[in-house]
């Protein structure tokens, strides 16, 4: 199946696209590496779009926000240089609403929760992020990361959650979780070893459910995306 078919339009005018990333697909090239023949977001994304060159530079182009490869849901792009930077703004001004689906690993006792730390990269393993206290006395290459959450489902042995971030750092749910010890389930990077894995799960269960943020046009819009076939079943067989 053409992966372009299950990129659903959310919204459109003329500044904006919003759409319903799928699973599987990395949003731009940005130090990954691409299998031969790979497609990215952005590709598939300017065979209909070709207006979407004009906003932005190679490879990114009008690409306002990330998505991880497996995580799903409402992504940005602009249409226009102007939208482009206006939106961006929006981001680093914090003043944008982003809501999560978020299947946990084990039972949170809390039903709603705060986890605010630095973030920096691993040493380790630079790919990933680490989460440190606020009081780490080396806070070179940190920055301070918010996530908020709240218990909507409980099973035996995973919590469902709803997420709120306050800052977009790079990974910044999944590395959050998994200071908490209850990593995202599925999630082969900042999970544990030996962690249990809901039968049939293929990829992180992490799903960009909501974003509210205002336009180019003064106006303030809401989008929303349902938790994809995928995840839903999931959760029936939970049941």
């Amino acid at each position: 199946m053409n992966p372009q078919n299950n990129i659903r339009t959310i919204y459109e005018d003329d500044d904006l696209l919003a759409v319903d990333k799928p699973a599987g697909i990395v949003v731009f090239p940005e130090g990954q590496t691409l299998k031969t023949g790979e497609k990215t977001l952005i590709d598939y994304l300017l065979e209909k779009h070709p207006e979407l060159k004009q906003a932005g530079e190679s490879p990114r182009y009008g690409i306002v926000h990330r998505l991880d490869k497996d995580t799903s849901g409402v992504l940005l792009v602009a249409k226009t240089n102007e939208a482009l930077i206006f939106l961006q703004n929006q981001f680093i001004n914090r003043g944008v609403e982003k809501k999560y689906t978020a299947l946990a690993v084990g039972s949170i006792k809390e039903e709603k929760g705060q986890i605010k730390t630095l973030i920096g990269r691993a040493k380790q393993d630079k790919r990933k992020q680490k989460a440190y206290p606020l009081d780490w006395p080396d806070k070179t290459g940190k920055r301070e990361a918010e996530t908020l959450f709240w218990v909507r489902q409980r099973f035996e042995q995973y919590t469902l959650l709803d997420v709120q971030i306050k800052t977009g750092r790079r990974h910044q749910i999944r590395c959050h979780l998994s200071f908490l010890h209850h990593p995202i389930a599925g999630d082969k990077f900042y999970g544990f070893k030996n962690q249990p894995t809901p039968e049939g799960l293929q990829r992180q269960f992490l799903h960009a459910s909501y974003l509210k943020i205002k336009l180019p046009n003064g106006e303030t819009k809401e989008f929303n995306s349902e938790l994809p076939e995928d995840l839903q079943n999931i959760l029936n067989n939970l049941k």
